[in-house]
C-alpha cells in the first residue's frame, strides 16, 4: 500500500496550496484530483470571472476614451475574443499550480474514503496519517419547475456567444458580477433577488451603491422577487409585493448559491455533515473522524477561496487567523468588505460609530474619472477599535487590504489615521472615512 504523511482531496486553494505547504515542511504528501489542477475557482469562478470582468471593465472604459484624450475610433466588442483570452489564463495558470506541486505526487481520479486513514483511487489504496477533504462546491440549483431551462455559472463561463438577453436569477456575487458582465457586452440584462436588497450580507449602503450604478448602465434589478417557475421559451415567472409577474429573456441563468461536493465514503470513515450538507468541523479544521480534516467550502464556514487557503494551513497546525477575511465584488465598480456591517453591529448591540468618503472629494478619484463610489469605516463608540470597512468604487478590493492589515494587527483607527498616506491617492478616503468616524 502506498503510504503518505498528508493526502490532501481536491486542488483547489484548500488544496493545492495546503499540499505545498506540507511537503515544503517535509511531508510526504499526496493530492487527488479528479479533474483539472486548480479546482472551481481557477477553471470555472474567480479567475475566468475576473478575466472577464477586465474584458467587461475595458469595454465600459473605450466610450470615455475621447474625454480622456485618446480617440478611438470603429471598436468593436467580441465576446469570443474575451472568451479565448479566458481559457489562456487560466491555461497559465494551471501549468503554475503543476509547478506549486512539483514535490507533491499527483493522483487523477475519484477518490473514496474506506477507513479513516485510507482512501481508494483508481482501485489503488492510498494510506496517510492525515488526511484533507477539499473536495469544493459546485452550483446550486432552484427547487421550481422549469428549473432544468436554466444554465448554471459553470455553463455561463464555457459559452463562446453571447444572448440578446438574459435573466439572471439572484443577485449576489456571481449574479452581480455576470450582470456586470454581460450588460458591458451589450447584453440586455435583468436582476431578480429574493432578498430586499442585492449583495445580501454586504454593507446596505454599499449594495444600494451598486445597484443604482448599474440601473445606471441599463441593468433592470428586481428585489423582492420569488421566483417560481420557468416555462418553456425561458419566461421566468416571480411574484414581487404580491404580484405575479414574468420576464422573456433568451436565455436564464442561476446564480442562487452553492453546495458542497463531498467525497465519497464519508459515513464509513465516520465523517458527519450538518443539515445543509456541509462538513462538520471544529476549529482546528477536524472532522469527527480522527485524522480527517476538511478545509474550504467543502465545511461552509466561510466560502472564499483565500478562506479556504488559510483554514488549510490551521488544519497543518501553522498559525493563522481566521476572524479578519475581506470579500470582494468584481462589477464595476468593484465592491469590497471587510469585518462587520452596521445591521451587524446594530443585531449584537454593538455602539459604534460610522465615516464615510465619497470619492468624488478624492483628487486620484477625479483625475482618474472614476468619481463613483464611497468608503465606510466602523470604529468600536468605546475604544478606536477598527469593526469594519465596506467599499463601493474603483479598486475596492485593493483599498480594503490595508484595513484587513490593521484589523489583524490590532492596530486601532488612530493609529490608522496618523499613518501618513500618499497624495493624490485613493487609500486617502480611508483615511478620510476613519477622520468622520473618530469624530
Amino acid at each position: 500500500m502506498n503510504s503518505y504523511d498528508l493526502i490532501v482531496i481536491g486542488s483547489g486553494p484548500g488544496g493545492y496550496a495546503t499540499a505545498a505547504t506540507a511537503a515544503a515542511m517535509g511531508r510526504r504528501v499526496a493530492i487527488v484530483e479528479r479533474d483539472l489542477l486548480g479546482g472551481t475557482c481557477l477553471n470555472r469562478g474567480c479567475i475566468p470571472t475576473k478575466a472577464l470582468c477586465r474584458s467587461a471593465e475595458m469595454a465600459l472604459m473605450m466610450p470615455k476614451a475621447q474625454s480622456l484624450g485618446v480617440n478611438i475610433d470603429g471598436y468593436s466588442l467580441d465576446y469570443s475574443a474575451a472568451a479565448e483570452r479566458k481559457n489562456s489564463v487560466t491555461d497559465t495558470l494551471r501549468e503554475g499550480v503543476a509547478t506549486v506541486l512539483k514535490d507533491v505526487e499527483v493522483l487523477h481520479g475519484n477518490a473514496r474514503i474506506t477507513s479513516g486513514d485510507t482512501i481508494e483511487v483508481n482501485g489503488e489504496l492510498y494510506q496517510a496519517r492525515q488526511i484533507i477533504i477539499a473536495t469544493g462546491s459546485r452550483p446550486a440549483t432552484l427547487n421550481i419547475p422549469g428549473a432544468e431551462l436554466a444554465m448554471d455559472s459553470d455553463r455561463m463561463l464555457s459559452a463562446t456567444t453571447l444572448p440578446k438577453s438574459i435573466a439572471i436569477i439572484g443577485g449576489g456575487v456571481i449574479g452581480m458580477e455576470f450582470a456586470s458582465i454581460l450588460n458591458a457586452f451589450g447584453v440586455t440584462v435583468t436582476v431578480l433577488e429574493y432578498c430586499p436588497e442585492i449583495l445580501p450580507g454586504f454593507d446596505e449602503d454599499v449594495a444600494k451603491r451598486l445597484r443604482m450604478s448599474l440601473k445606471r448602465r441599463g441593468v433592470s434589478i428586481v428585489t423582492g422577487a420569488a421566483v417560481t417557475s420557468i416555462t418553456p421559451g425561458c419566461t421566468v415567472n416571480y411574484t414581487a409585493k404580491n404580484k405575479e409577474k414574468n420576464i422573456d429573456a433568451e436565455m436564464v441563468l442561476t446564480a442562487v448559491g452553492r453546495r458542497a461536493v463531498l467525497p465519497e465514503g464519508l459515513d464509513a470513515a465516520g465523517v458527519a455533515t450538518d443539515d445543509r450538507g456541509y462538513i462538520i468541523t471544529d476549529e482546528k479544521m477536524a472532522t469527527t473522524a480522527p485524522g480527517i480534516y476538511a478545509v474550504g467550502d467543502v465545511n461552509g464556514r466561510c466560502m472564499l477561496a483565500h478562506a479556504a487557503t488559510a483554514q488549510g494551513r490551521v488544519a497543518l497546525g501553522l498559525h493563522q487567523r481566521l476572524d479578519v477575511v475581506p470579500s470582494a465584488v468584481f462589477t464595476t465598480p468593484e465592491c469590497a468588505m471587510v469585518g462587520m456591517t452596521e445591521q451587524q453591529c446594530r443585531d449584537r448591540g454593538v455602539a459604534y460609530r460610522a465615516g464615510n468618503a465619497i470619492y468624488r472629494a478624492n483628487g486620484k478619484a477625479i483625475a482618474m474619472d472614476e468619481p463613483d463610489g464611497m468608503v465606510k469605516i466602523l470604529v468600536d463608540e468605546q475604544s478606536d477599535k477598527i469593526l469594519g470597512c465596506h467599499i463601493c468604487g474603483a479598486h475596492a478590493a485593493d483599498m480594503v487590504q490595508e484595513v484587513a492589515v490593521a484589523m489583524s494587527a490590532g492596530m486601532g483607527a488612530g493609529m490608522l489615521m496618523a499613518t501618513i498616506h500618499g497624495h493624490p491617492t485613493l487609500s486617502e478616503l480611508i483615511v478620510d472615512a476613519v477622520s468622520k468616524a473618530m469624530g
